[in-house]
């Protein structure tokens, strides 16, 4: 119970901290906060054991990937 208390509290922290980056950024306030729901994701992914047949790496290289994208669409507006 602890731990999903914990993971409760770091979530929602990752969700404020990813409005706030989100607001930083300027008119990028949806990306910023993609960005960080994606950080949150793989983070989590990077703390889950690694018996799953693969699919968890390949689920952290999506991750990886759709973290560049999301910089690289933040780069190309300007943000």
């Amino acid at each position: 119970m602890t731990t999903s208390y914990a993971r409760t509290i770091l979530l929602g922290a990752a969700i404020a901290g990813s409005m706030g980056i989100g607001y930083a950024i300027g008119a990028q306030p949806h990306m910023g906060e993609t960005l960080g729901f994606l950080q949150s994701a793989r983070g989590e992914l990077a703390a889950a054991t690694p018996n799953k047949g693969g699919h968890r790496e390949r689920a952290l290289a999506l991750i990886d990937q759709a973290i560049a994208e999301v910089r690289a669409g933040i780069a190309f507006a300007g943000g």
